[in-house]
């Protein structure tokens, strides 16, 4: 077990880890502007149905989770940061795009309404709300119960706090995002409900089943970096510049 300062170390695949995590963040929030899904079925009267992006969110939580797990608070939140800054410059793109004037043949086939039923959370600002509101309460509460975690633990039962920060962490995006889409109108109210509960659900599944990898992946990354991070001392506040 390793403890020790990581702000001054250089590391092999942290980058790599930073821009994977960014990747997936940018493109759930696309196909949740997109499409909602519908499964086919329902739980007591309730319809599971579920925006696209919620295929692939939840795997921004494993990569939360590997983060602080091997690099610890401090690092995560840096990363936590620049998918904010990410996310709110693919919005910034795709509004600049929208009111651009579109060219005639364009219009015939496509045109202007397509784009903002389809693309319109991302360039109006309705799921880049949702979703950077719900992101930090989501990211850094997982963080948060990570590290505390793994202290109280002492580095053992990587289960445990992977478990319990998703249920903490996906718990918070879930129903801040799903709220304040609605809020905006890109999900109908009447959604609400059927929409954070599928979601929910559907994430924490999504971590659980994948958490073998999370295992190796930690392992490796681990034993590659020769890095295993404890926040002993960490300053958790979000907004601290280390």
């Amino acid at each position: 077990m390793l403890e020790q300062s990581n702000s001054q170390k250089n590391f092999k695949y942290f980058d790599l880890v930073m821009v994977l995590f960014v990747t997936v963040l940018i493109t759930s929030n696309i196909a949740s502007s997109a499409k909602i899904v519908d499964w086919g079925v329902g739980i007591f009267g309730l319809r599971l149905s579920f925006d696209a992006g919620t295929i692939l969110f939840p795997i921004s939580y494993i990569f939360g989770d590997v983060l602080t797990e091997v690099y610890g608070y401090a690092r995560s939140r840096r990363v936590i940061w620049a998918g904010f800054a990410c996310l709110a410059l693919a919005s910034l793109v795709f509004f600049i795009v929208r009111i651009l004037p579109g060219e005639a043949s364009w219009q015939s086939y496509a045109g202007q309404p397509a784009y903002d039923a389809i693309l319109g959370g991302m360039s109006t600002g309705g799921i880049v709300l949702a979703s950077l509101f719900g992101y930090l309460a989501g990211s850094f509460s997982n963080a948060f119960v990570m590290a505390k975690v793994k202290i109280l633990t002492k580095g053992r039962f990587l289960w445990v706090r992977t478990i319990s920060s998703t249920l903490v962490g996906e718990a918070l995006d879930t129903v801040i995002f799903v709220a304040i889409a609605s809020l905006m109108g890109v999900f109908p109210w009447e959604l609400f409900l059927a929409l954070t509960a599928t979601n929910y659900i559907f994430k924490v599944f999504i971590e659980a089943v994948m958490t073998p990898v999370t295992y190796r992946t930690v392992r490796f990354l681990k034993k590659s970096e020769q890095e295993d991070h404890f926040d002993t001392k960490t300053n958790f506040s979000p907004f601290a510049l280390r």
